[in-house]
């Protein structure tokens, strides 16, 4: 994928989703890639439709809203110290994410790709275990190569 940035951060706590995704928010405003409606069009999406999902060994949340709020594509993967409970997508029930891949999108039919490619990929046990363990500097390397690069199907999955 040619368009999109990737943002990361480890080493933050936040006390709940809701901090969490307001963090997404400003820094994204602060990045230029989102309107300043963002922030709030996100926490609204996320109490609507939650974005908790539980993985064969972690949780991941894959908070987006929808692409009128976009500016330009980008993905922030964050990796907090400690898991965040996120409602889960399919449930009732919280679910504590380990990983938060926060997705910004500019064209509906290309989040729905991404979303296809990201948890297709997330089923792979070693690939969610890297993206919990490799050095802050190659998370986005990581990402990039597994969910954009390896194949021609993957080269179609973009956030633009």
């Amino acid at each position: 994928m040619r368009n999109c940035e990737v943002f990361v951060k480890t080493g933050i706590s936040f006390a709940d989703y809701h901090e969490a995704l307001t963090h997404i928010g400003e820094r994204m405003v602060q990045e230029d890639v989102v309107e300043t409606t963002y922030p709030l069009a996100l926490l609204n999406r996320e109490a609507e439709f939650p974005t908790g999902i539980q993985l064969e060994h972690h949780a991941v949340a894959i908070p987006h809203c929808e692409a009128t709020h976009a500016r330009s594509p980008a993905i922030y993967l964050i990796r907090p110290d400690t898991a965040v409970e996120f409602f889960q997508a399919d449930d009732d029930g919280t679910i504590p994410a380990s990983l938060i891949i926060a997705l910004i999108v500019t064209h509906p039919a290309e989040q729905l790709k991404l979303l296809r490619q990201l948890f297709s990929q997330l089923q792979d046990s070693a690939f969610c275990e890297s993206l919990l363990t490799v050095p802050e500097e190659q998370l986005s390397t990581l990402f990039k190569k597994h969910i954009f690069i390896s194949s021609p199907e993957k080269q179609s999955a973009a956030c633009t």
